[in-house]
């Protein structure tokens, strides 16, 4: 546990932790429950369903990741304290376009949207890893772990061409948003392998 006058890296973590549980807990909420005990009475509740599972998974994988590297953190500035709040600000967002686009049926706007909340907060986690990396040093476990980060400027890359995609064919932008997490949800075990050495 570090600390920095007063704010510790595991107190950040377990606020990031609950405001990212509120997030999940509000996205299914949006899950409205048919009034008829029938399989045709859940069609209309597919699309919100698929895009809250979207959502859950990258809501899961920013979690996952933020966990780890708090773990590599062993200073909480002031720098670092807006970074993540400004992180939060852009996952906040996420149960609201969740439900648009859900609600919408993957309509063009709804989707470029999602994807705009999407790349924004991945330029966040970008500034937020940046941000660390420039109090700690160029030498810290978080700067050797992360590297170039060729995963992260691939994912906000994609997310820049999905957006404009919508407008075309929004199957291909929604294929974008799923390539991302699919390609998150192979483990990335840098930071883990850094801490593990220490």
């Amino acid at each position: 546990m570090w600390w920095i006058g007063g704010m510790s890296t595991g107190r950040l973590e377990a606020f990031s932790d609950g405001v990212i549980a509120i997030l999940i807990t509000i996205m299914i909420l949006e899950l409205k429950v048919p009034h008829e005990a029938t399989l045709a009475a859940l069609r209309p509740v597919v699309p919100v369903f698929l895009t809250y599972v979207l959502s859950y998974v990258f809501l899961g994988i920013y979690w996952n990741n933020h966990h780890h590297m708090m773990h590599a953190t062993k200073r909480v500035t002031g720098g670092v304290l807006w970074a993540n709040l400004h992180l939060l600000f852009w996952l906040s967002l996420i149960p609201f376009v969740t439900a648009w686009m859900g609600e919408n049926g993957f309509r063009p706007v709804p989707t470029a949207i999602y994807g705009v909340v999407l790349l924004l907060a991945s330029i966040a986690y970008f500034i937020l890893v940046r941000v660390i990396v420039a109090e700690e040093g160029a030498s810290s476990e978080l700067a050797a772990a992360v590297g170039s980060d060729a995963k992260g400027r691939t994912s906000t890359a994609l997310y820049a061409v999905a957006i404009p995609l919508s407008f075309v064919q929004c199957w291909l932008a929604l294929g974008i948003y799923i390539f991302v997490a699919l390609m998150w949800l192979v483990p990335d075990r840098r930071i883990e392998a850094r801490l593990r050495a220490r």
